[in-house]
Formats: C-alpha cells, structure tokens, sequence
C-alpha cells in the first residue's frame, strides 16, 4: 500500500480568498491517469473548542444561526486561531469572548483534521475546569445564546442527535470515555457523571 500522493498537479490557482479561506483550483492528473481538477479549502486559522465543566458538572453552551446549513445549532465555545498564537491562550480568549467564563485548567482531549477530502482544516478540542466569570465579548459578526445543561444531558442530547456540530459531536463523546476510563481527575469525572438531581 503506497501513502505517497496518487494525484499528479499541473497547475495551481487560487480561486477565491478571504482573511479567513482561500479556496486553491487545481488542474491534476487523476490516479487513473486521465485530466481532472481538484479543490482545496485552505483555513488561515486552526480550530478550538472548549468544553467548559464547572464545579456542579454544567456545560456552558452556545447557541447560533450557522448559514451554511441555514439551522439554529448548539455548540461549545469554538473559533479560529491564528498560526502564530499560542493554541491555549487561544482556546481562552475564545471561551471568554463567546460565554464570559474564564478557566484555571485546560486538558486538550481532541487533535483531529476536518472534512479532510476538501479542506487542510485541523480543530483542537479542550476541556476546561476551575471556572470563573470573565468578560463577555462576541465578535460583530456573532449573534449568541448561552444555556448551561449538565453533563449527562449533554451526552443525551448528542446521542439523540440534537446537538449536530462536529467539535462538540467529538468532544463530548471523547471526554465521556476519558472519564469512564479514568483518564480525566477524579474530581472532574464526579462532577461530569453525576445525576443532576443526585439520582
């Protein structure tokens, strides 16, 4: 099995571009050896998501309109980060811009390529605990809703397939085998998988 690149390229342009994607048009020779093109999304920025866990187990939530799919979506606190910032003061400065909550601790739980037949976009994941209030500053482009639901809720909610969003999708679902599995401190796997209302 060979891993090198089956596509041969002859030429490259770039499309379209945007402080935040260029879209690349390549002319290629397929692997079956007959002409054919080949778009590529490149991102200027990589992805994070922070799924923040306070002290009695609650997730703080985000809620927007998403226009490419044209749905309302729950989601953790995600956004971009430029290369050349440091990943963690990232994921901070996004979860204080979209939900108003600092946080102590940062555990990365998710290193992951998104949507990878057309884009180079990578996405890492955090959970944060040690909560505390921040200030809230979305961008003028964001139009949030904020909700906190327990953890286990949150599982539910995923599992029934209301929450769509891929990070948090992959999120959740990671940090609930890193807690089953004791992986994460045990303080912070109590408070993820006890019952909201101590059953």
């Amino acid at each position: 099995m060979s891993e090198n690149d089956p596509f041969q390229t002859l030429a490259s342009r770039i499309a379209y571009q945007n402080p935040w994607i260029t879209v690349e048009h390549q002319d290629v020779l397929r692997p079956d050896g007959k002409p054919g093109i080949y778009g590529i999304v490149r991102f200027a920025n990589r992805a994070v998501g922070v799924l923040p866990i306070d002290e009695t187990g609650h997730v703080w939530m985000v809620g927007q309109y998403r226009r490419p799919v044209e749905a309302w979506s729950w989601e953790m606190p995600e956004g971009g980060v430029p290369y050349e910032e440091d990943l963690e003061a990232g994921a901070l400065r996004e979860l204080e811009e979209e939900v108003g909550i600092k946080a102590e601790t940062l555990i990365k739980v998710l290193d992951m390529d998104l949507s990878n037949s057309v884009s180079d976009e990578t996405a890492i994941c955090f959970v944060a605990y040690g909560l505390s209030r921040g200030n809230l500053a979305p961008e003028g482009t964001e139009v949030l809703t904020i909700k906190q639901l327990h953890f286990t809720q949150l599982l539910a909610e995923v599992e029934a397939g209301k929450i769509r969003d891929a990070l948090t999708v992959a999120t959740v679902y990671r940090t609930y085998h890193l807690a089953q599995t004791n992986q994460l401190p045990a303080a912070l796997t109590k408070m993820m998988l006890a019952h909201p209302d101590g059953e």
